[in-house]
């Protein structure tokens, strides 16, 4: 299979497990917000082929989405592809500049300030156009205790699952051909960065459930 086949097969490949992963896992956290971990599948994919695929895959799934089972319409369809594209074409942009396990760690840690961070300035700018009856002072007000915790939440989240699943997956995918060895970061994995990978994921789902009420 040529390269460019390969690519755009990857391509297709990230957008609809990730657009399923959208649609099947919805995990409420606050009221209107829910986790997803349709970020983890963009964000590997821009590791293997780089951001502007990142880009591709993130605006593909945002458009299907917003025709599908997404009720925000366009608003709601921008605020998505800048969250996933602020998370996953950060990191791999960095990881492109620094192809080692040390360059994508570096690269999900500073993709999950920049997603944070771009997020409460959209979320300030945008959020009062699509929900009715909230002013903008409203969201200034929400914005350290519900849109700062959650996108700090789903960054570390999708950050923890991204290292845990990364090499099974790409592994995966070099079995049937469509990713090559130099795809892969240099480097043999270290048992630690999967310990803190574990913990974060737990620490995670602690506050998430903390945040439900349910403990």
């Amino acid at each position: 299979m040529k390269p460019n086949v390969k690519k755009m097969v990857l391509i297709a490949m990230m957008a609809a497990v990730a657009y399923l992963l959208a649609f099947f896992i919805r995990i409420p956290v606050f009221g209107f917000l829910s986790l997803e971990p349709k970020d983890v599948i963009l964000v590997i994919g821009g590791f293997l082929l780089g951001p502007m695929s990142a880009f591709i895959t993130s605006l593909v799934v945002s458009l299907v989405e917003m025709v599908t089972f997404s009720v925000t319409g366009p608003i709601g369809c921008l605020m998505n592809l800048i969250s996933s594209c602020s998370f996953a074409c950060t990191a791999a942009l960095i990881y492109k500049k620094r192809r080692n396990l040390n360059g994508a760690v570096i690269g999900l840690l500073v993709g999950s300030v920049t997603v944070v961070a771009t997020m409460l300035l959209w979320n300030y700018l945008i959020t009062p156009l699509y929900m009715t009856g909230t002013t903008r002072s409203d969201v200034a007000a929400m914005l350290v205790p519900v849109f700062l915790p959650f996108n700090a939440l789903k960054a570390a989240f999708n950050t923890a699952l991204t290292l845990l699943l990364y090499k099974p997956l790409v592994t995966a995918l070099r079995r049937t051909g469509l990713v090559e060895r130099k795809a892969t970061p240099g480097g043999k994995s270290k048992i630690g960065l999967y310990v803190f990978a574990g913990i974060l994921l737990i620490t995670c789902i602690l506050l998430l459930l903390v945040l439900q009420g349910k403990i």
